[in-house]
């Protein structure tokens, strides 16, 4: 069995071996059908006979012409067909010459396609056995005519069979491919949207923490020599702000690690039940910030919550880094219908009337907002305030698509 498989593999490894090997089995088939003679002197018995030296050309004509069928199927069934024709009129007894045409018939049904298959194919049956049939010299219902029809029959039957399973193994093999690479896209889509998000947590982390240090270490630095007391305090705020900072940025750093690395802290992400939280740090650091709610009893989405808590807290930062700790913020968190609206507003009496006058390379913190937003089906808009000041205003749904997508479902499955 071995021999036999790795014997097909070198075979198939070369066609031009394989098609030689191929005629050379046809020819011999032809010439040992040749030597028997079906037809006795009391009816069917099978004798031998001499075949004449045409007949033998024939054969070596039309094996010789399968040599050549896959790279020019159609001329060689041309070939085989006209020396099949020849010996079914001049043949007495006859060759079984037709064996060629069959071989050379399901390689032209293998290698085209299904309408050229039966033109073909009803063509060359039709030549065959009508010469056989009118012109040959044996009765047209003789057995042998008859065969001719039926083996031209099957030989274009199992091309075209041979060629359908090609197509659909192909088929097979390309939606394999196509789902791989489907497969792959989607991962990497994946990884280039938790990379973002994850730089989007990162600044905006570092951001609003670093603001709070950079400002209550200036207050420090300040009054150390005249009031110690409220050097003191500024630095337990700076202390208290550095810490928080480096937990959460453990806990995003966290998210990185492989399935074999200790264990990241397991803290949930923050959302708006810490807003008086947030506030408060920024109260400690000097800014003047009123917090207006009417969205008592809403569950948020776990998305929606983190990204309305990002939202405050960057805008904030941004007021206390552009328009400085004698600004007034105000955030109100209002829900409206099916959505929640954050709105964060500064006078900018401490600074720049125009928020976005960040440094050279800034920008990160209105993109992150924007793409926090645009990631959970929002609106965002900003812009500088009519008098001075500053407005961030979020539009959020209070349920993601999926969580309405499921909704929608339930209710359709149980409509009472």
């Amino acid at each position: 069995m071995r021999t036999l498989a790795r014997a097909r593999c070198t075979l198939g490894a070369h066609p031009s071996a394989l098609d030689t090997a191929l005629a050379a089995a046809v020819l011999v088939c032809m010439v040992a059908g040749s030597f028997v003679d079906p037809h006795g002197p009391e009816g069917v018995s099978w004798g031998l006979r001499t075949p004449d030296a045409l007949s033998l050309a024939l054969m070596a004509a039309g094996a010789a012409a399968l040599v050549f069928r896959r790279r020019a199927p159609m001329a060689v069934l041309a070939v085989t067909g006209g020396v099949s024709v020849v010996e079914s009129v001049t043949g007495d007894p006859r060759a079984p010459v037709v064996m060629a045409a069959v071989v050379a018939l399901y390689t032209v049904a293998a290698s085209t396609d299904r309408p050229t298959t039966w033109r073909v194919g009803l063509l060359t049956m039709t030549v065959l056995t009508g010469a056989a049939m009118l012109a040959g010299p044996l009765p047209w219902y003789a057995q042998e005519n008859l065969a001719v029809f039926a083996w031209t029959g099957i030989g274009a039957s199992a091309g075209d069979a041979v060629r359908s399973r090609r197509a659909f193994v192909q088929a097979i093999r390309d939606r394999a491919e196509k789902a791989e690479r489907t497969r792959e896209e989607e991962a990497r889509r994946r990884v280039a949207e938790e990379r973002l998000r994850i730089a989007r947590d990162l600044h905006d982390v570092v951001a609003h923490h670093i603001a709070l240090v950079n400002v209550q270490a200036g207050v420090a630095a300040h009054v150390m020599d005249k009031r110690p007391d409220q050097a003191k305090e500024a630095l337990a705020h700076v202390r208290t702000a550095s810490r928080s900072a480096l937990d959460e940025l453990r806990a995003t750093v966290g998210l990185l690690r492989q399935s074999g690395d200790p264990e990241a802290p397991t803290e949930p992400a923050p959302g708006l039940d810490r807003l008086d939280e947030l506030v408060a740090t920024f109260r400690h650091a000097g800014l003047h910030v009123e917090v207006a709610r009417t969205d008592q009893g809403t569950d948020l989405p776990t998305a929606v919550d983190l990204a309305a808590y990002r939202i405050i807290q960057e805008a904030l930062t941004n007021v206390q880094k552009h328009a400085g700790t004698r600004a007034r913020a105000e955030v109100s968190v209002v829900r409206v219908g099916p959505d929640i609206e954050i709105t964060v507003l500064d006078d900018g009496a401490g600074g720049s009337t125009a928020e976005t006058a960040a440094p050279p390379g800034g920008g990160h913190g209105l993109l992150g907002m924007r793409e926090r937003v645009a990631a959970v089906r929002g609106t965002l808009t900003t812009g500088p305030r009519y008098g001075g000041g500053f407005r961030v205003h979020a539009i959020l749904p209070v349920k993601c698509r999926t969580d309405a997508a499921t909704d929608a479902a339930d209710a359709t499955e149980d409509p009472v």
